[in-house]
């Protein structure tokens, strides 16, 4: 059974594909904060610093996503869903100039699931 802790939809890997066409490799990072904060944000490679603390959910795109180990508490139970919608948000994302924002969805992993996961942690 393959499960994936992040998954985006095809209307995000569509934008995903046009920012990586204007920018190159990109980066996810959810972080806990504030306001937009708590959004899935995207940058170029590099140009965000993860931490200690953060945690490498999987790739979406091909690119790697981030999300603060704090706020990885709370989601550890749910698989995440990289959606996009209209309306700009007030994040340093590179999607906010189109008019566009990523968001998350979620839904809760079934105890299979959860049971799978757990195996693959301890490889």
């Amino acid at each position: 059974m393959s499960i994936k802790r992040v998954t985006a939809t095809e209307e995000a890997l569509t934008l995903i594909d046009k920012l990586m066409q204007a920018y190159g490799s990109l980066m996810f990072h959810q972080s806990g904060g504030c306001c937009d904060g708590s959004s899935p944000m995207c940058f170029v490679d590099g140009e965000f610093k993860t931490g200690d603390s953060d945690v490498l959910m999987g790739y979406i795109g091909g690119m790697p996503f981030y999300m603060s180990g704090d706020q990885f508490e709370y989601w550890k139970h749910t698989q995440i869903i990289i959606d996009v919608t209209k309306g700009r948000g007030s994040s340093f994302s590179l999607e906010i100039p189109l008019g566009v924002r990523f968001l998350t969805r979620s839904r809760i992993f079934t105890e299979e699931e959860l049971k799978a996961l757990d195996v693959l942690n301890r490889r």
